[in-house]
């Protein structure tokens, strides 16, 4: 058993504990060999009592231990002492992003993709070493008191899982990938599932699915849809709603197949947040009957028999097993009989698809008598046929066979185009984005149709398009219309002076042109020499210059530490140092004060810029001096003296000034300084020993009540004197 004061491994010396989970205690310890304070996980008794649960956690522990990163909690040491198994991490002050997302209600998005970027780039160098979490949800992943993001657990969950420990230890099932609550093999894609699941919570301060049991809400991460975050938070821009919805996909090959893809659309989000950018990979493309090669076929074949393989190494396990395993997987609390047999019926549905479904030696047969008979006789039949009737001509490249491969795969979801004409511009816009097309429109000047009313589109109603396709509004201007100056090529001042007059409104975009001096408008929209109403929103985009020329530093002052950060990836900079700093303004109390390159210059893309964020001004400090009394009567009546009582001072913000124990009051005076807080309180914790009485009832009978005793608690109020 960890004692506060022990020292493990000859060289942690325990100094408090900080935290404990559903496998392990954590303590706050000192590394005497390094001096550095550390944080030592400790297995709780019942999983060190597991001998083949300890091996794989050794083993996974130590390969965690290979990681070094920015945004992982990193593993420093693994050891066994006197049968108590620890792994030493890195000690990180802050908090959990559950409990953050829990004081937040719900996070900004900016904050949430910042947060997200940080953790795929963890997770994506553990997948870099082979190493796949299995385990990602808030409660994993530590916010710091420097702002930065890491995610801890590497590699434990995979020990865990393997000896099938039950869901109260292996936490929440609410952030499980479809494959792992089916008990299925699990790889990367599963933890990009979780932290789907972990942003949709960021952005709405919910989790998408929840249920009575673990196993009701197992079910439906394998069954429903993924809720859209849009409909509990509207302000979500399309992009990240997008980003979400990928990660989140039941078909882990529909998903993002590395980190580094989804950190490229998390970052591209941040620039272009309104942008439909995010393609998911169609499943009637995916169903579609395609060509397969020779190099395909071998690669198919040579996975067959590596999946054989595998099968036979497992030996498939029982009827019996798979409700043994589901039931130790997921049943946290007993449930009635009623409920075990559906969640058995269930499971047993599940494993009998999976049996009907996959029979090694068939699909070989299968194979070998498809390929071998349809392709070598039957197109050997056609082709000399085909010859012979001079049908077709001799194609010695198989560049037919390229060809309508590259058809094939070109095949693109359609949709139907909906009815516009006669409806107001702004309605039309969300309609075709959510059918996932592009509008582009154009003014007219109409006497026919009110001003802002679409009068036509090139793509008629019922027509089938390709998903993704431009679709050409024409749209009135009303009978008066403006027309549009041609600001392309003008200085910024010059263009916004020559669309205000006209009675537009001006939006400015940024990016980069090689030949558009920056500074100059690169492009406009509506174009030039249309015609809009006047208060019409003419959308620029001002050149920035070249892509590797200097960028502009963004005015960080009175942001938080996320939107700050948010503000230089969108700018091109990076987050340097973060301090915390007084600071006499009190509007300032917790953002930023302090930027290391002034607002509006130009520094080299990829610049460091270190922020302070302000405590606020010197806080005020209070101090303690005065003797402690035994509880009064008013406070206890049964209270006596001699009795061993537990005293305990602390301060309202939590922080403990005094603990001690004794029988003789008063305790002499105390002097105590630095307090942070005004009040605190003074708990009394002891046992009052009742002796035996008699009762005379009012039949004249008496009752003996035997000696008993009652554990007792008085909190008494204290205020604090200024220093």
């Amino acid at each position: 058993m960890v004692k506060i004061g022990m020292i493990i491994g000859d060289r942690y010396e325990i100094l408090e504990k900080i935290g404990t989970g559903g496998m392990s205690d954590v303590y706050k310890a000192k590394d005497h060999k390094l001096n550095r304070p550390v944080a030592v996980k400790v297995l709780k008794q019942e999983f060190s009592e597991n001998a083949n649960f300890v091996s794989k956690f050794r083993i996974e522990a130590q390969a965690a231990a290979g990681l070094m990163h920015p945004n992982i909690v990193n593993v420093y040491d693994v050891g066994e002492e006197n049968g108590i198994y620890f792994i030493v991490m890195e000690l990180v002050e802050g908090i959990t992003l559950k409990k953050y997302i829990e004081k937040k209600a719900r996070l900004s998005v900016k904050e949430a993709v910042s947060i997200a970027i940080q953790v795929s780039m963890g997770i994506e160098a553990a997948h870099n070493n082979h190493i796949i979490h299995r385990d990602i949800k808030p409660q994993n992943i530590i916010i710091s008191k420097e702002g930065k993001v890491k995610v801890t657990d590497f590699g434990i969950a995979k020990a865990a899982t393997s000896n099938t420990i039950t869901s109260n230890v292996m936490g929440s099932v609410h952030y499980t990938s479809p494959e792992q609550a089916r008990g299925g093999y699990s790889d990367e894609k599963s933890d990009i599932y979780s932290l789907g699941v972990t942003m949709f919570e960021m952005l709405t301060g919910r989790v998408p699915f929840n249920g009575e049991t673990t196993v009701a809400i197992a079910i439906k991460h394998i069954q429903e849809e993924m809720p859209s975050p849009r409909e509990f938070v509207s302000e979500i821009p399309i992009s990240v709603e997008q980003i979400v919805f990928k990660c989140c996909q039941k078909s882990p090959d529909r998903r993002y197949q590395s980190m580094g893809e989804l950190v490229a659309d998390l970052k591209r989000s941040l620039m272009t947040p309104d942008e439909d950018f995010v393609r998911v990979v169609n499943s009637d493309e995916e169903g579609s009957t395609k060509m397969i090669s020779d190099r395909d076929m071998a690669r198919i074949k040579k996975q067959s028999k590596h999946r054989d393989s595998m099968e036979e190494a497992i030996h498939l396990r029982t009827e019996a097993d798979v409700k043994r395993s589901a039931k130790k997987r997921y049943v946290v609390e007993e449930e009635d009989e009623e409920e075990e047999e559906l969640e058995e019926e269930y499971y047993e549905d599940e494993e009998e698809e999976d049996e009907d479904d996959y029979n090694p030696k068939a699909e070989r047969l299968t194979t070998a008598l498809a390929v071998i008979a349809a392709i070598l006789i039957g197109c050997i039949v056609l082709f000399l046929v085909g010859s012979a009737v001079g049908l077709f001509e001799l194609d010695l490249f198989g560049k037919g066979d390229d060809q309508n491969q590259e058809q094939t795969q070109e095949v693109k979801e359609q949709v139907e185009m909906i009815e516009v004409t006669g409806k107001n511009i702004d309605d039309v816009k969300v309609a075709l984005l959510n059918l996932g097309l592009t509008p582009e429109i154009e003014y007219q000047e109409s006497t026919q149709y009110e001003q802002g009313i679409v009068m036509s589109a090139s793509v008629e109603a019922g027509t089938k398009v390709d998903e993704g396709s431009n679709v050409v509004l024409t749209v009135s201007a009303g009978s008066e219309g403006v027309e549009v100056p041609d600001v392309k090529g003008m200085s910024e001042a010059e263009g916004v002076a020559a669309l205000s007059q006209k009675g537009f409104i001006v939006n400015k975009t940024e990016g980069h042109d090689e030949y558009i001096k920056e500074g100059n408008i690169i492009t406009q929209s509506p174009e030039a020499g249309s015609k809009a109403p006047s208060g019409t929103t003419i959308t620029i985009r001002i050149s920035l210059g070249p892509e590797n020329a200097k960028v502009r530093v963004p005015d960080l002052m009175g942001k938080g530490e996320e939107e700050a950060m948010a503000l230089l990836v969108e700018s091109g900079l990076q987050l340097g140092v973060v301090s915390t700093v007084n600071n006499e303004n009190v509007e300032l109390t917790g953002l930023v004060c302090y930027q290391s390159y002034s607002v509006g210059s130009y520094v080299d893309a990829g610049t460091m810029v270190d922020i302070s964020i302000s405590l606020g001004p010197e806080q005020a400090t209070y101090k303690f001096t005065d003797s402690i009394s035994a509880p009064t009567p008013e406070e206890d009546p049964r209270y006596r003296g001699g009795t061993l009582v537990t005293v305990t001072l602390m301060a309202d913000d939590g922080t403990q000034l005094l603990s001690t124990q004794t029988a003789a009051f008063p305790i002499q005076q105390q002097n105590i300084t630095g307090i942070k807080c005004n009040t605190g309180y003074i708990l009394y914790q002891y046992v009052n020993n009742i002796e035996a009485t008699s009762v005379t009832n009012e039949d004249g009978t008496v009752t003996d009540i035997p000696a008993s005793s009652e554990n007792k608690e008085i909190r008494r109020p204290v205020q604090f004197a200024a220093e």
